[in-house]
């Protein structure tokens, strides 16, 4: 299991949470498990339920992501994942940084569960392997936190600007073998 430290962008600060980490777990050759631990959750804004579907602008509350793109690296085009507390889910493909953004075909929705209280919190997401991208992967876990008063931090392994940017190709710092399939 790879583990990620994840630092906010210093132009927005967070009022309670201390820490968030990243995990992946890609030993399954059918399932990719993603896991963020959050310390300092006392003042978290967690979506209401939505139900396991489909839903655009997740990224405007409290939601996790990852960013996937192929290796070698043929172009610019990746794919974005977006996983929030509340169960609902998007995924988009990308041209190339921030062009021809469509909805990602996925068979099955992902596997999301949120486990919180005041001191901590760990949303996990279960994702079909065959929801990615083929082959290897250069990948970027990150988070978008709000906090009460409408405060948001972002989080990522690496911020490269003055504005948070988790489409910057500087994001996709870390690498997924291609599972071994049958």
């Amino acid at each position: 299991m790879q583990t990620h430290e994840l630092t906010a962008h210093p132009a927005h600060p967070t009022v309670s949470v201390r820490s968030v980490t990243a995990k992946v777990d890609a030993t399954d050759r059918y399932w990719l498990r993603l896991r963020w631990r959050i310390e300092g959750t006392r003042q978290i804004l967690v979506p209401c339920f939505a139900g396991k579907r489909r839903l655009d602008g997740l990224w405007r509350t409290t939601c996790f992501e990852l960013f996937v793109r192929a290796e070698p690296q043929d172009g610019t085009a990746y794919s974005e994942f977006n996983f929030s507390p509340s169960e609902a889910f998007a995924a988009y493909d990308f041209s190339s940084y921030r062009e021809n953004g469509r909805d990602r075909h996925i068979t099955r929705a992902p596997e999301i569960s949120w486990r919180g209280g005041s001191s901590f919190a760990i949303m996990d997401v279960a994702m079909q392997r065959e929801a990615l991208p083929n082959g290897s992967l250069c990948f970027g876990m990150t988070a978008v936190i709000e906090e009460e008063g409408g405060q948001k931090s972002y989080w990522a392994a690496e911020h490269t600007g003055d504005a948070p940017d988790f489409h910057d190709p500087a994001c996709f710092a870390q690498a997924l073998a291609a599972p071994n399939r049958p």
